[in-house]
């Protein structure tokens, strides 16, 4: 259990992030279960928050150069 800890979003790259963010949207999108779209919208805002950045800012920082 103390690796958890370790677990650093410094791991994920833009794609990776991206790609999880467009599942979450695809599996609310497919099952109406409002559980995937919020956990996508939480990890937004946190990672918003984090940064200073606005989600649109972020949002176009992922899509960019995939």
């Amino acid at each position: 259990m103390e690796l958890i800890d370790q677990v650093s979003i410094n791991a994920l790259s833009k794609k990776d992030l991206l790609l999880i963010l467009k599942a979450l949207e695809y599996t609310n999108e497919n099952t109406g279960l409002e559980d995937f779209i919020d956990l996508r919208n939480s990890i937004v805002k946190e990672i918003c928050f984090l940064t200073e950045t606005a989600e649109i800012d972020f949002i176009n920082y992922l899509e960019s150069n995939n």
